[in-house]
């Protein structure tokens, strides 16, 4: 399952953190991935990020880091063009390896994007090319705010003119000061992708009370 969203910062972390509990509490084995990250910070034992290392920490499976997160970058900025500012290549062959690597040791794996759906890869490959070649079905998260039912519809029509499987979204509040429904309801009206999780305001993650969130998903995924 690949979890992507209508832009960066609208919970995309939060949600796969919830949905590898969800699944978890389901008796599943779950890895989880971050491919790609930026906005790293340098350790001993190199670039660390910490929505990795949350993923990683919540699967409670013995994984190395670098499997979990093979592309970290110490620059804020899109990967690709942190990438280019330390004369590294981001290969998709790599992330599908450990990818497929993952699936050897767990029942199913969750892999968090990055950004939105169109950030690039390098020069030639953007985040749909990963998608495709993992051959995994898609969640989007929609951060609920001002201007979110243009972000979701656009972001889930490319979703499927790209050609992936789109198989439902999540709607996520992340500002207290909008009320949101009113919009939830016309993006459900207009998506054909069901609305899987509807999850509240929070200041502080509380992945108990957001994994309780995610019924919509059940056990088929």
């Amino acid at each position: 399952m690949f979890i992507t969203g209508t832009d960066t910062e609208i919970g995309k972390t939060w949600c796969t953190l919830a949905l590898i509990q969800h699944f978890k509490s389901q008796n599943l084995r779950v890895a989880g991935m971050k491919p790609i990250a930026s906005g790293c910070y340098r350790t001993a034992n190199g670039l660390r990020n910490s929505d990795a290392e949350q993923i990683l920490a919540i699967t409670g499976l013995d994984l190395p880091y670098d499997m979990v997160n093979p592309y970290p970058f110490e620059p804020p900025i899109a990967p690709h063009i942190a990438a280019n500012q330390t004369d590294q290549i981001i290969e998709l062959d790599k992330i599908i390896s450990n990818y497929e690597q993952l699936q050897t040791r767990a029942d199913m794996v969750i892999v968090e994007g990055f950004g939105g759906w169109r950030v690039p890869i390098n020069s030639s490959l953007s985040l749909k090319d990963m998608v495709l070649a993992m051959k995994i079905p898609v969640v989007l998260v929609v951060g609920i705010r001002l201007g979110c039912i243009n972000h979701a519809l656009l972001t889930a029509e490319a979703i499927v003119q790209d050609g992936c499987h789109l198989i439902g979204w999540i709607a996520n509040q992340i500002d207290a000061n909008f009320v949101g429904q009113q919009s939830i309801d016309t993006i459900s009206e207009y998506l054909s992708a069901p609305l899987l999780a509807q999850t509240p305001y929070l200041t502080n993650l509380d992945i108990a009370l957001l994994a309780d969130k995610m019924v919509g998903l059940g056990n088929n995924y």
